[in-house]
């Protein structure tokens, strides 16, 4: 964000108000009061980073002036508001996000890296320290992308399917500790009953895959979301034509796949003969 979100920053003028209005006039203060850091407070009344539901919460309940807010959950869904329009992740990925959230089932392919539904922290730091044009703080976008895995331990659960290009395991993320952790992690996740990660070998040459990477959401209504990334901006869509292409397109890199198991020895071997330290 070049500047402050207005949602956020007309949020956040709303809760320093109501601080104000209840004669405490500093941020140190506050902090005796409310058990979240001052810098995340700091933030939320100027504008800079919409409060999460908790800190909005917790501004409900001690201040008077905005309890009758706090019932019908009108300032918690004012912040989630306030951060789908300015937060940590580009504007285009709400609408995937919010449906990865919810899917019944998930296919991702990536030709280039390991998605970020399967990332490690250290991997995952160093794909966004990468990025030059994100106002936000690589730890809150490191945050954000593991609170997206948080799906993966739900009571149950959606059906998650995964294909990679054999070039995603020897492309150096980071550093080569950081990309056998990565690998391990890929291998240990890959035997979960929901979970499927599968390998294109390196001797499949030109393929559809090539064009870029995706992801499709099967949602709880019986729907269709795709999602494709592109070089400045990504779309999300679920246009019928977009769809059955995307899914032709799968039928397709699947059958250039290794199996399972096959897969999972390959992501081994790779992580212990090319990124072992010891």
């Amino acid at each position: 964000m070049a500047e402050k979100d207005s949602d956020a920053s007309f949020l956040g003028e709303e809760l320093r108000r109501a601080r104000l209005a209840a004669g405490i006039s500093s941020q140190k203060d506050l902090a005796a009061r409310l058990s979240f850091d001052r810098t995340v407070r700091t933030k939320a009344e100027s504008g800079h980073r919409p409060p999460t539901s908790d800190v909005a919460e917790a501004y409900a309940r001690e201040f008077p002036e905005l309890n009758a807010l706090v019932d019908n959950g009108l300032i918690e869904r004012w912040a989630e508001y306030a951060r789908r329009n300015g937060g940590v992740f580009p504007k285009f990925l709400h609408s995937w996000i919010d449906n990865e959230k919810t899917a019944t089932g998930l296919f991702y392919w990536e030709p280039v890296i390991v998605p970020g539904i399967l990332q490690i922290e250290a991997y995952g730091r160093a794909i966004l320290a990468a990025d030059p044009d994100s106002e936000e703080t690589v730890d809150a976008r490191v945050a954000g992308r593991l609170e997206r895995q948080q799906i993966l331990s739900r009571s149950r659960p959606p059906m998650v399917s995964v294909v990679l290009a054999e070039a995603v395991l020897h492309r150096c993320v980071g550093a080569a500790e950081v990309m056998h952790d990565q690998l391990v992690y890929l291998a240990e996740i890959g035997q979960q009953p929901r979970v499927t990660v599968q390998v294109i070998p390196a001797t499949i040459g030109v393929h559809t895959g090539l064009t870029g990477a995706v992801a499709i959401a099967d949602t709880e209504d019986g729907g269709t979301i795709v999602h494709e990334d592109g070089f400045t901006v990504g779309r999300t869509t679920a246009e019928p034509d977009i769809v059955a292409k995307a899914r032709g397109r799968v039928t397709v890199l699947r059958s250039y796949a290794l199996p399972r198991e096959a897969s999972l020895e390959l992501i081994m071997k790779v992580a212990k003969e090319r990124w072992s330290i010891s």
